[in-house]
């Protein structure tokens, strides 16, 4: 191998390396990424730091399965309790809030089960429950599942009782269960953030809103390096270092679809 093309080798391997280490991954609840907060974000900070941001986007007990396998630099989820565990088994170095939005139940205009304009959650999933209405759920260990799964135990109700029946369970991601709850005309309870990213709305709105209940906290945490010594952890503190910071802060607050706010930023409250 002659001179040129030995040291033309070496520069392209040195630069791939460059490149890998400039880069982290970040394990994800899937309405951040549905949502376009990334598309957003994402330029900024590599424009300001070099560095690339891999999003790999499931449901949040995914992602922390995922995390925990050591699959990934950060974790950015919203299940608290959860991410709090994951924090104190070891996995993670510290949990700290980023940002927060709410759930919403949306449904049809027909409304069989007559929620439209409640803001007690519990009250209108009694009455779906009670009415047999159509209501489709993730079912699938995610964030969003979880936090329903709280609310019907608040309620008394096993909905799984009824699974098949009146309640569907698609294990699936969030854009994927409300296409299937538009399509058999069921209720779902979603992040607002998603439904207003979502276009296939049909005649499905927002019925159910407002209670204190359906406040959706996002935290992000870095994996630990001792538990997972392949973490990049100086790319991956810069990462959140900047989206705790005002000018991060700021971007998360400043992000709209269709004139609306989907996330509030509360790092620094």
């Amino acid at each position: 191998m002659n001179f040129r093309l030995t040291f033309a080798l070496a520069c392209t391997l040195t630069a791939s390396a460059a490149a890998a280490e400039d880069s982290i991954i970040v394990q994800s609840t899937t309405s951040t990424a549905n949502s376009g907060l990334y598309d957003h974000l994402l330029p900024m900070f590599q424009n300001e730091t070099g560095i690339t941001v891999n999003v790999v986007a499931v449901g949040t007990g995914q992602a922390i399965r995922n995390a925990a396998n050591c699959d990934g630099d950060v974790l950015l989820v919203h299940a608290k309790p959860v991410e709090e565990k994951f924090v104190a088994d070891g996995h993670g170095v510290s949990r700290v809030d980023l940002m927060y939005n709410d759930f919403v139940i949306v449904g049809p205009a027909s409304d069989p089960a007559g929620v439209a304009g409640m803001d007690d959650v519990q009250g209108a999933l009694t009455k779906i429950s009670e009415a047999g209405a159509l209501f489709a759920s993730r079912g699938d260990d995610s964030g969003t599942h979880k936090k329903e799964m709280a609310l019907w135990s608040d309620t008394g109700v096993d909905p799984t009782s009824a699974s098949g029946e009146w309640y569907r369970e698609t294990g699936s991601g969030m854009g994927a269960t409300l296409n299937a709850g538009v399509g058999m005309a069921a209720y779902v309870m979603t992040d607002r953030a998603t439904w207003l990213s979502f276009e296939n709305k049909g005649d499905f709105d927002i019925l159910v809103q407002g209670d204190e209940d359906m406040f959706n906290q996002y935290g992000i945490i870095m994996v630990s390096p001792d538990a997972c010594p392949g973490v990049k952890a100086e790319p991956a503190q810069a990462f959140i270092d900047w989206l705790l910071s005002d000018e991060g802060q700021t971007a998360i607050g400043n992000y709209e679809r269709g004139g609306e706010q989907l996330f509030f930023p509360n790092a620094q409250d």
